[in-house]
């Protein structure tokens, strides 16, 4: 029987990593939601993406104190 809204981590990683790029659909959005209540390392994946995001946008909005 084919799930629609069943994926693994490998593919609810991809679509985390999708999501930096662009919306996810509807199907996508709720398979990642069912699966993260299965999952505890794919919700810490996420914590982890977002925390790079996060620092990255500092390190490009860092100014040193020389350059001011």
């Amino acid at each position: 029987m084919n799930y629609p809204f069943r994926r693994t981590c490998r593919e609810v990683a991809a679509l985390i990593l999708a999501r930096e790029d662009r919306a996810l659909e509807c199907p996508e959005r709720l398979a990642v939601r069912i699966h993260f209540l299965v999952c505890k390392a794919c919700p810490r994946f996420e914590q982890e993406v977002q925390t790079m995001r996060a620092a990255l946008g500092n390190w490009r909005n860092y100014r040193s104190s020389d350059e001011g």
